[in-house]
C-alpha cells in the first residue's frame, strides 16, 4: 500500500481533527494533480464511511443520481430523491442509524462539480452541515476541489450559510525538494541533488507528474519522453490545466504568459499594462485565485511599498512549457538534450533557481542557523539593481542573497565583484539601514574561492541545504 510523503503540516491538521470531540469541516483545495484526494483517502482510510466524487460537466440529474448510487453501496436502498434537500436528507438517515461512537469521514470530493446552476446544492449542503452535523461530535466533513474560483470564493470566503464554518482549510501545494526526493526513493529512483534539482526546474513537486518518472532513465530521457514525445503526458497538460481550474481561464492564461515573459518579477500596475486586462475588481480576484494555487507568488518589497511589490510566475510546469514545450511538440526523439544547450537555457535555468531557492527560504535559514532569529523576507530594485531575496535580520543583520546555477563552482570575476560592491551600496544609501550586509551566496556547488569572494561572501549555501526537511 502506497504511504504518504511529506504532507507534516497537513496530517497534523487532519490528526487533530479525529482525536479531539467536536464535528469539523475540512475544505481542501490546490491544483490539479497536487493530490488531494490521495491525502484523504490515505490518511482516513478505515474512518471514510460515505465518499462520493463529483462528476465533470454533468448536470444535476448526474450528479443526483451519482450521489444516490454511492448511498445505496451502504443502505442497499434505491433511493430517488427530487432535489439536494431530499438527498442530504437520505444521508443523515444513513448516519443516525450508525452505532460505533468512534468519528466517522464524510468525503465529498470534487465538490464544486457537484454545485450545477441552479440546482441549489450548496444550499442544501450548508442545511445540512449547519442543522444536522453540528449537533453531534463524531462527523468529519471534508470537501475537496480542484476548481479554485469555486473553492475560494464559494466556500473559503462564503458570506452565506458557510461563513466562518470551515473548522480547518488546507492549500496543498506541491511537494517540496526534500519531499521530493522521498517520493523518488519511495519509486526507486535515486538521483542527485543536481539532478533533482534540473528535473523540479521542469515540472516543479507535482505528484502525479512525478509518478510518471520511469525507474533507469536519466533526467533528460524522463523529460523528453513525458514533455516532448508522442504520448508525452505533459506536452498537453498544460491546455487542460487552467481551464479545469478556473472560471473564464483566458484572463488567467494572459496573466500566466505575461509573467512568463518576465524573469525578474513585475508590479501589479506593469502586469496589468502588459497583460491588457483592466485594473479593477475581477483582475484582482484572477489574480488572488492563481496566487491562492500556487501558480503566482506575492514578493513584498523592502519596507513594504505596496505598489512595489512584485508578482512572478512560481509554477514550474507553466514557465517551462511556455518556453520549451509550446513550440517544440513535434521535435522528436532528443529535444530536450538539444534545447538544453540552447542560448535560452541559462536564462530559464537561472530564472528557475531563484524561483525554486524562494520556495526554499525556510531551509536557507536552518543553514544559516537563523531560523530561531525574527527576520522578513523581501525584494529591493532601483533601476540599477534588484535583489530578489533580502532578510532582515532582528540581530542587526541583513542576509542579501545571490541565487545563482551552476553544474560547477561559481567563480566572482572582476565584474561580477563590481555589480555586487555597486548593489551593497546602493541599498544601503536608498534604505538607510544601518545593519550589517551579509552577502550570502546560493548556488549549486558553492564558490570558488578567490580575492573578491573573501571580501565580499560571507555565507555559501549550495543545493544540498535546500533538501533539509
Amino acid at each position: 500500500m502506497p504511504k504518504l510523503i511529506g504532507r507534516v503540516h497537513e496530517t497534523a491538521l487532519l490528526k487533530d481533527a479525529l482525536h479531539n470531540n467536536k464535528s469539523e469541516l475540512i475544505a481542501i483545495y490546490g491544483r490539479r494533480r497536487i493530490g488531494k484526494t490521495f491525502l484523504i483517502r490515505e490518511f482516513f482510510a478505515s474512518q471514510i464511511i460515505f465518499e462520493v466524487t463529483g462528476l465533470y460537466k454533468g448536470n444535476m440529474k448526474d450528479q443526483l443520481a451519482n450521489f444516490t448510487k454511492e448511498l445505496a453501496r451502504k443502505t442497499k436502498k434505491k433511493a430517488a430523491p427530487a432535489n439536494w434537500l431530499e438527498a442530504f436528507g437520505l444521508l443523515e438517515q444513513y448516519l443516525s442509524k450508525l452505532q460505533s461512537t468512534r468519528k466517522k469521514v464524510i468525503f465529498i470530493d470534487e465538490f464544486p462539480w457537484m454545485a450545477t446552476a441552479k440546482s441549489k446544492f450548496l444550499m442544501a449542503f450548508e442545511n445540512f452541515w449547519n442543522r444536522y452535523c453540528t449537533t453531534r461530535n463524531d462527523l468529519i466533513v471534508v470537501i475537496c476541489g480542484s476548481a479554485a474560483s469555486y473553492m475560494i470564493q464559494k466556500i473559503i470566503k462564503n458570506k452565506g450559510g458557510l461563513h466562518n464554518r470551515i473548522t480547518q482549510q488546507i492549500r496543498l501545494l506541491p511537494f517540496n525538494l526534500h519531499e521530493t526526493r522521498l517520493f523518488l526513493k519511495s519509486r526507486g529512483i535515486s538521483y542527485t541533488p543536481y539532478d533533482i534539482i534540473q528535473l523540479y526546474m521542469a515540472m516543479g513537486g507535482i505528484p502525479h507528474y512525478l509518478e510518471k518518472l520511469q525507474k533507469g532513465k536519466s533526467v533528460a530521457q524522463n523529460i523528453d519522453r513525458l514533455c516532448f514525445g508522442k504520448d508525452g503526458v505533459l506536452k498537453t497538460e498544460f491546455t487542460q490545466l487552467y481551464a479545469s481550474l478556473f472560471d473564464d481561464s483566458d484572463k488567467h492564461l494572459a496573466i500566466i504568459k505575461t509573467l512568463a515573459d518576465s524573469n525578474k518579477g513585475i508590479t501589479r500596475q506593469e502586469l496589468i499594462d502588459r497583460s491588457k486586462i483592466s485594473s479593477g475588481g475581477d483582475f484582482s480576484l484572477k489574480l488572488e485565485e492563481l496566487t491562492e494555487s500556487g501558480f503566482v507568488s506575492e514578493y513584498v518589497y523592502y519596507g513594504n511599498k505596496k505598489q512595489l511589490t512584485l508578482y512572478r510566475l512560481s509554477d514550474e510546469y507553466s514557465k517551462f512549457y511556455i518556453k520549451f514545450i509550446r513550440n517544440h511538440k513535434n521535435s522528436g526523439a532528443g529535444t530536450w538534450q538539444r534545447l538544453h544547450k540552447s542560448a535560452g537555457y541559462n536564462a530559464w535555468a537561472g530564472f528557475s533557481f531563484e524561483t525554486l531557492c524562494l520556495k526554499h527560504i525556510d531551509q536557507i535559514k536552518r543553514s544559516l542557523r537563523i531560523d530561531a532569529i525574527f527576520s522578513t523576507n523581501s525584494s529591493w530594485f532601483n533601476k540599477q539593481a534588484q535583489v530578489d531575496l533580502l532578510i532582515d535580520r532582528d540581530d542587526n543583520i541583513m542576509n542579501l542573497c545571490e541565487m545563482k546555477f551552476y553544474n560547477a563552482p561559481f567563480t566572482i570575476n572582476k565584474q561580477y565583484y563590481l555589480n555586487l560592491k555597486n548593489k551593497i551600496t546602493a541599498l544601503q544609501q536608498e534604505t538607510g539601514t544601518r545593519k550589517n550586509i551579509f552577502l550570502t551566496m546560493v548556488t549549486a556547488f558553492g564558490i570558488t574561492e578567490n580575492a573578491y569572494s573573501k571580501e565580499l561572501v560571507q555565507n555559501t549555501i549550495t543545493i544540498d541545504d535546500l533538501f533539509l526537511s
